[in-house]
């Protein structure tokens, strides 16, 4: 899994997810964009990329296109409606864009690295005009983010997980809930 951070500029939002899906299929990755707010930090997007690739082993996605089964394990919802509220929506907004070979997704004659072809698709998504890189998943809020994975207060008084832990619990609890 690779990640690029930035802030994204979005006029025509269906023609800007179009173009996500294009580099993905050219370079045979799943390329998803969130909102860079409701990102519990890069473990968090890891944790989201290892679950689709087990559902994809498994042949239990969810959904049937790999970046929106990254969305939903990201944000630990069933429901693609529910899902989208991380993701990026039109305007000016923080924004991170992850760049994953779902379930490994090989190339047809099996000789091109993963890797190579995930830092690829990240180069194109860094040069699109609308995109401006920057470090950015450190933009998260806390606020936004417990409230959107309903964490309580008394649940965060309970523990001394970190919001990031109970949100990987969250992401993880999606495989159990079905």
């Amino acid at each position: 899994m690779e990640v690029v951070e930035g802030t994204l500029r979005i006029d025509d939002l269906d023609e800007f997810l179009e173009r996500l899906a294009a580099i993905g299929d050219d370079h045979r990755v799943a390329v998803q964009a969130f909102d860079a707010r409701y990102v519990a930090g890069r473990e968090h997007l890891r944790r989201a990329g290892e679950l689709a690739d087990r559902a994809h082993a498994r042949e239990e996605m969810i959904a049937r296109d790999p970046a929106v089964e990254l969305l939903l394990y990201a944000a630990g919802r069933r429901q693609i409606q529910d899902a989208l509220t991380m993701g990026v929506s039109r305007g000016e907004q923080p924004a991170v864009v992850v760049c994953h070979a779902v379930g490994g997704r090989q190339s047809e004659n099996g000789d091109d690295s993963t890797t190579e072809r995930e830092r690829a698709a990240c180069e194109v998504v860094e040069a699109m005009e609308c995109f401006e890189p920057a470090g950015l998943l450190n933009a998260s809020d806390s606020e936004l983010i417990a409230e959107f994975f309903d964490v309580t207060d008394a649940e965060r008084e309970a523990t001394d997980a970190t919001l990031t832990d109970l949100v990987l619990e969250r992401v993880a609890m999606l495989v159990v809930e079905k």
